[in-house]
C-alpha cells in the first residue's frame, strides 16, 4: 500500500467469471460484512453496480482476491484479478491491495451448509462471503504486520 495513513474504510471483491462478491469493513474493527454479488460475463462485471457501492460506501481503499495455486505460482485468474485492481484504481483512484484467497470460496461454502441451505450455491452468497474472507484476512495481515 503506497499511502503510510491506515484506511478506515475498505471494500473487497471476490474475483470471478461469473460473479464477484463484494464485501465493505472497517480498519478500526478488522471486521467486514458482505454487501452485494455482481453478476460477470467472462470476468467484466456490471460496472454500474461497482460505480453505485463505491459511491454510496466511499471505500478508502480496494482489496481484490487473488487466487494464487496451491503451490503459490499465479494462473490465468491471477492475472485477470490483477487486471481487475487496476481498473479499479484506474477509475476510481483509490489504492488497492491484493490478497491471497486461497481457500476462502471453500471455507464460505462449508459455512453456507452450516447455516443449512442448499448445496446450489449460486445464489446462496458464496461469493459475497467469500469477499468477507479476503476482507477480514487482510485486515488481521495488516494488524500483524510490523510498521
Amino acid at each position: 500500500m503506497p499511502d503510510q495513513q491506515t484506511p478506515e474504510r475498505v471494500m473487497a471483491f471476490d474475483f470471478g467469471i461469473r460473479r464477484m462478491g463484494v464485501a465493505i469493513g472497517q480498519s478500526l474493527t478488522g471486521t467486514a460484512s458482505p454487501l452485494a454479488m455482481i453478476p460477470a460475463r467472462d470476468g467484466i462485471p456490471d460496472w454500474n453496480r461497482i460505480e453505485a457501492l463505491v459511491k454510496e460506501w466511499r471505500p478508502d481503499l480496494f482489496v481484490v482476491g487473488l487466487p494464487l495455486n496451491m503451490d503459490d505460482s499465479e494462473s490465468e485468474m491471477c492475472r485477470r484479478a490483477r487486471k481487475f485492481a487496476r481498473r479499479l484504481h484506474g477509475i476510481y483512484h483509490r489504492p488497492y491491495a491484493m490478497m491471497d484467497e486461497r481457500l476462502t470460496s471453500f471455507e464460505a461454502k462449508s459455512v453456507v451448509l452450516a447455516r443449512g441451505k442448499s448445496r446450489n450455491f449460486g445464489e446462496a452468497g458464496i461469493d459475497d462471503l467469500a469477499a468477507v474472507l479476503i476482507l477480514e484476512s487482510w485486515f488481521l495481515q495488516q494488524a500483524q504486520s510490523p510498521t
